[in-house]
């Protein structure tokens, strides 16, 4: 282009005139931290705005409100990015004297000495290739949990798993800790996994139900998060429900958060733990002995009813289930298990169930039993009637709104590595054998996460699962990055024992938890607030797309999980970080690729009425995209299609009917677990004859913490009892202990002991205490946890051979006021060698 000086001075007045451009028009996403200033970003318990001044975090909070109800977890944020961070990568001392010779047994009490990250790097490569030489793919665990991070490119688990099978495969797990067996048993009998699936909207129940009952849940304490961001739509409409004037019913041992928010609006019915199966076959043996129960829906849309009432009404084994039968084992009145039963069946009722009663020994059987109860009542399928297993979770029946949805980083496919180079995917090798037996040989060793400990113990032995079999590896390298499987898995010290078997143990972490205390090799990692990443939020909602904006730089050296997957993938083979990365992608081209796929979805539909602006405008913005829910989702009754028309719209069961009895399970042939719902004794519980120990522990979801995250953070210091974990315990069992509000108490069983601090209060059954979970395990130097984790003292034993849940509300313990010196808890302190930050 040719212009004169004349020419170009004229345009350079106009120009002078017109309104000013944005400044960012020709320019990219800006990636620069705010020094000073306001910031929006997101994470499991919402969307947030953190105040930064000369760098420093001084604060955070909601960045909308939607309720009157508090959520303490989203101020801690400088917490999380300050407190007990992990300083620089490091190394187990006898591991890095000798990678061979390890001396396993010294994990989580040896010395640790700092190493370079490029070195750290090296060593991992070295040894985990060793490994894979040595003994096979199926010795590399890489069995990950997933609640670290809701972005979705800065997932450790994902990010992990995609590195392990691009480089050769790995052994990985089966379901999850939260629901392990409902996710199990509900496709035999509702043909869904039902747990994580979207509820009956949440205006249907408030204009329809006329009595909602909260079995075994406690939403004002659960739905403070989301798997994806909270949005406190869970929050607004138990608000809503509260003030509602609708009948409610709590049926719970322990008068928790949820029933303190209710207050006098609420009925509690407080059963023994674990009895709930025995409770509801009471429930039913009355309404069918009455006939109180829809015989035209038990026809149409269940299958198997027939074949229930032998076990029902006691023609089977001579013993009717009954309310008075029930009454013994649950320790309700007969007329409390009647009269509940009457009331659901005379009104249009909503049960929603929490899962903590499945996380129980037998847990398969009172998700099934809801189901065989609801399906007497006749309700599934009506506006408001019914049942729900996830209204207490990530704002299930808020209604799911019409717009775009984000992609994801995934976790690829396994490759072949030959000669230090990278193949290509075994999937992509045509007519090779041995490229199909590679590609098939995780899924022949993956295995329930409830069962880690006893496979990493008993390699070779063989578990009955779901109609299958599966037999253990042998496990010698585990890489965890994105969780704290020492304190969250059960009975903590069995899993230590596992956890010090194999050679090598690497984990990535922020922070000095138990689980990094039990590595190797560590790496530091970045908070979710180092760096830049995307979420959804309310996960059945979809309501906003938020921009996780970085806040402060990155601390103490620490690494994104991308950039260390992608170091260990260069330094393990040639090619390797290409396809990791595919080509090169950074972080921010991975996020403008998730946001244009749902930025393509939501301007191609016209309908919408709605368009998003190109990534780098909304990026530079730093506000999320909200959407709007439809009427049809605003009116959505779950089953009202399978009701309409049970034919077309059949479940996913073999008879396409609710399975009341199923013949899959029945040819398994199990003696834990039977062909239709039915009470089988728990393990430990306060009805046996025998008990060997007192008291009933119950290990809640923590109210000021994400299971285990942010228990190092100052929302400790609102609920700690003598700087220990709190045990709630009943006032007439407390005054016959002699045990009073703050005394220092000692839990204890056959499998543990923890030091915790009293509660006491009528907010819990006589017989019962309480101990929330995820506490850091404190008890490397002697065994006795000094933080009061919960896992300490609960059995790691399956739920039963059709889903091997874990059994974490299963299990009995005595209690005593503690004598001596306290000693000094240092679950939060650096182990020897290391740096406190």
């Amino acid at each position: 282009m040719k212009t004169n000086r004349r020419e170009f001075l004229k345009l350079g007045a106009a120009l002078s005139l017109a309104p000013m451009l944005p400044s960012n028009l020709f320019a990219g996403p800006n990636t620069q931290v705010v020094k000073n200033g306001e910031i929006f970003t997101a994470a499991h318990w919402g969307m947030l705005k953190a105040t930064v001044k000369n760098g420093k975090i001084i604060s955070s909070k909601p960045y909308q409100t939607l309720s009157k109800i508090p959520n303490p977890l989203q101020d801690t944020m400088a917490d999380l990015v300050y407190k007990t961070r992990i300083t620089a990568p490091m190394v187990r001392k006898s591991y890095l004297e000798n990678p061979d010779s390890p001396k396993p047994e010294l994990r989580g009490i040896d010395e640790w000495v700092e190493v370079k990250y490029e070195d750290a790097i090296k060593l991992v490569a070295r040894e985990l290739k060793k490994t894979r030489e040595q003994k096979g793919m199926q010795s590399i665990f890489a069995g990950s949990y997933g609640w670290y991070s809701s972005g979705k490119l800065h997932n450790p688990r994902i990010l992990l798993h995609r590195f392990m099978n691009l480089s050769g495969g790995f052994v990985g797990t089966l379901g999850d800790y939260s629901t392990g067996a409902s996710q199990v048993i509900m496709p035999h009998v509702v043909g869904s996994i039902e747990v994580y699936e979207q509820q009956t909207s949440w205006p249907v129940v408030l204009e329809h139900s006329k009595v909602v009952v909260l079995w075994g849940m406690n939403p004002i304490s659960t739905l403070r998060i989301a798997w994806s961001a909270t949005d406190d739509q869970g929050f607004k409409y138990f608000e809503q429900l509260r003030d509602s004037g609708k009948e409610i019913i709590i049926i719970d041992p322990l008068w928790s958060e949820t029933g303190k928010f209710f207050g006098d609006k609420a009925k509690w019915i407080a059963p023994r733990p674990n009895t709930d199966t025995a409770m509801m076959l009471g429930m039913a043996h009355h309404l069918y002995t009455t006939g109180k129960y829809d015989k035209e829906f038990i026809a149409n849309y269940t299958t198997g009813f027939d074949k229930f009432l032998p076990y029902l009404l006691g023609k089977s084994d001579k013993t009717p289930k009954s309310a008075k039968w029930a009454s013994k084992i649950c320790g309700l009145k007969e007329s409390v298990i009647k009269n509940l039963a009457e009331t659901i069946y005379a009104n249009r009722t909503m049960l929603m169930s929490g899962w903590a009663m499945q996380r129980a020994h037998h847990g398969e059987q009172p998700h099934w039993m809801l189901v065989t109860l609801a399906s007497m009542l006749g309700q599934i399928g009506l506006p408001g009637g019914g049942f729900g297993l996830s209204y207490h979770y990530s704002n299930g029946g808020a209604p799911t709104c019409a717009g775009g949805v984000l992609g994801g980083i995934n976790a690829a496919s396994v490759g072949i590595v030959e000669n230090g180079k990278y193949k290509g995917l075994a999937s992509q090798a045509k007519g090779d054998e041995s490229a199909q037996s590679w590609l098939n040989a995780g899924t022949d060793y993956a295995f329930p996460v409830a069962r880690v400990a006893e496979a990493i113990l008993n390699p070779g032995k063989t578990l009955e699962h779901n109609g299958t079999k599966i037999t253990y590896p042998d496990i010698d390298f585990i890489y965890w990055a994105g969780g704290n499987p020492i304190t969250q898995h059960q009975d903590v010290n069995t899993n230590i024992k596992a956890w010090r078997r194999p050679r090598t143990v690497v984990v990535n972490e922020i922070y000095w938890t138990p689980t990094a205390k039990m590595a190797d090799i560590v790496f530091p990692v970045t908070t979710q607030y180092e760096r830049n990443d995307l979420t959804m939020t309310g996960d059945y909602s979809n309501q906003n797309i938020a921009p996780m904006k970085q806040v402060v730089e990155k601390q103490h050296g620490a690494k994104d999980d991308y950039q260390i997957f992608s170091d260990l993938a260069k330094a393990y083979a040639d090619g390797l970080v290409e396809a990791f990365t595919e080509g090169g992608k950074t972080e921010m081209d991975w996020l403008e690729e998730f946001y244009n796929v749902a930025a393509n979805a939501v301007n191609a539909n016209t309908a919408l009425g709605i368009t998003m602006p190109n990534f780098d405008e909304w990026w530079n913005k730093n506000e999320p995209t909200t959407f709007a829910p439809t009427l049809e989702s605003e009116s959505w009754v779950r089953m009202a299609e399978f009701r309409e028309d049970p034919i077309l719209n059949a479940l996913g069961t073999p008879s396409g009917l609710i399975e009341i009895y199923s013949d899959t399970i029945a040819a398994m042939n199990y003696d834990d677990c039977a062909a239709h719902p039915k009470w089988f004794e728990p393990v430990e519980w306060l009805g046996m004859k025998n008990k060997p120990a007192k008291f009933h522990l119950i290990t809640v979801h923590p109210t000021d913490r994400l299971h285990s995250q942010q228990n190092n953070t100052s929302l400790r210091d609102n609920y700690a009892v003598a700087n220990r974990e709190p045990l709630l315990i009943n006032t007439k069992d407390a005054a016959k202990l002699g045990i009073k509000n703050g005394d220092l108490v000692r839990v204890y069983n056959a499998r543990g002991e923890a030091l915790v601090g009293a509660e006491v209060s009528d907010d819990i059954i006589s017989g019962v205490v309480r101990l929330r979970e995820g506490a850091w395990y404190d008890g490397f130097d002697g065994g006795l946890c000094k933080n009061g984790c919960a896992n300490t003292l609960t059995l790691d034993i399956p739920t039963s051979k059709l889903a091997n849940g874990n059994i974490s509300h299963t299990g009995l313990v005595n209690i005593e006021k503690y004598k001596g010196t306290a000693p000094e808890l240092t679950a939060f302190k650096a182990p020897k060698g290391a740096k406190n930050s």
